[in-house]
């Protein structure tokens, strides 16, 4: 490899590197936000709440690693045209493989990563998350049994335990029961217990009431002086372990188990996910090819055009939504399959031929007038605002 080649190497990959990492923080805490009902809602301890945390990683690294690349190469290629180093080696006698060997090198090397990660890690960490949130939400009688704590059983279904009384006893049971539709049910318990009956638990209440309340106001009160709540459903139903397309290996996903009840029943999710995991790795080298046929040439500064950087992530935005749009629709409609290898491969032609024919790949020059519009309003409205407030804070001042 060329000095040049591996100068513009360097640059390229410090710069996806970091933007690699910042991405990846930014929507590794969008997802882990989502996740927060974990430690919130199951009493788990903060140390399961962060290894959860640390399995979603792998599942967003094949997506945020094409972007973080296109910014890299986009980022750094506009710089050099800046600082005039792109017409440098052009004037130099320096072919433009020179500028697209290194990037392209990079972006291979980032497909194979994301394909790795993709068919490799991510399945496995998929799995072992379903299996923490089965298990953190599985020991329900230790959940119960706190006192103080108002926790969420399942969807419209709420309990409280006051306290805890000798011989395993609970005190001031409380149950908020709404997943009958168009029906709220109140269960307030001065004691109570949880009973065993072999794999049966049951919450027996004592000496309580019911209110019964419906849509129309229709408001009921029974007294009893026991009543059992069946607990076992949702013990059965927390413990199982329902693997999604996502979450299977590819070799699973290569060779399903006849007596795969959803693959029984929805067949073509499995092979909609098999082609979205052996396409998705192309997508890094898809947006190496749209950065370089945007900002790879030597353009002057006095040329109306849009930041190549805005124009690469636009244009690597749109066709990764193409990408979305097919994987989505191919597990009902499987003609969207050829849409799935499709959308990289067309995108990846324009782009050679923007490289091989010397022309770059730009919004239109209307765009770049109205984006500049745009910006220069903005800027001026925002200075006059501040001018503006600026102004009348002199005038509170002086008037003080």
């Amino acid at each position: 490899m060329k000095v040049v080649e591996r100068y513009i190497m360097r640059r390229a990959l410090a710069v996806f590197l970091a933007a690699l990492i910042w991405t990846l923080a930014i929507v590794w805490t969008t997802q882990v936000l989502a996740r927060i009902d974990l430690v919130t809602d199951s009493g788990q301890s903060a140390l399961t709440f962060f290894e959860v945390a640390a399995l979603i990683i792998p599942s967003i690294v094949p997506i945020v690693v094409p972007f973080a690349l296109v910014v890299a190469v986009a980022q750094t290629l506009s710089v050099m045209n800046t600082d005039s180093e792109l017409a440098v080696i052009n004037a130099a006698g320096a072919s433009r493989w020179t500028i697209v060997r290194p990037i392209m090198l990079l972006a291979l090397a980032a497909s194979v990563f994301s394909f790795a990660v993709d068919n490799g890690v991510d399945p496995y960490a998929r799995q072992k998350n379903r299996e923490l949130v089965a298990s953190s939400r599985a020991d329900l009688l230790s959940l119960i049994i706190q006192e103080g704590t108002f926790r969420k059983i399942d969807d419209g279904l709420f309990l409280q335990i006051g306290e805890r009384l000798p011989d395993n006893r609970l005190g001031g049971i409380f149950v908020a029961d709404s997943r009958e539709e168009g029906v709220n049910l109140i269960y307030y318990a001065k004691t109570g217990s949880v009973i065993e009956r072999g794999d049966e638990k049951v919450l027996m209440m004592n000496d309580g009431v019911i209110h019964r309340e419906t849509l129309a106001g229709d408001l009921s009160v029974i007294r009893f002086t026991s009543y059992a709540f069946d607990l076992s459903a949702f013990m059965s139903a927390s413990s199982d372990i329902l693997l999604l397309p996502k979450d299977r290996t590819t070799q699973y996903l290569l060779n399903p188990s006849p007596n795969d009840k959803m693959y029984q029943q929805r067949p073509n999710r499995y092979l909609a996910e098999l082609n979205q995991r052996f396409s998705e790795w192309s997508y890094s080298l898809v947006f190496a090819l749209i950065a370089l046929a945007v900002a790879g040439d030597a353009r002057s500064h006095r040329e109306a055009r849009v930041h190549p950087l805005i124009t690469a992530i636009a244009i690597a935005l749109f066709v990764r939504w193409l990408g979305f749009f097919a994987a989505g629709k191919a597990d009902k409609v499987p003609q969207y399959a050829y849409m799935v290898y499709g959308v990289p491969i067309v995108a990846s032609a324009v782009s050679i031929w923007f490289i091989v024919s010397n022309r770059t790949m730009e919004l239109p020059v209307a765009w770049a007038d109205w984006m500049t519009n745009f910006a220069s309003r903005f800027t001026d409205g925002w200075n006059a605002l501040k001018l503006r407030f600026a102004r009348r804070g002199t005038s509170g001042q002086e008037v003080g």
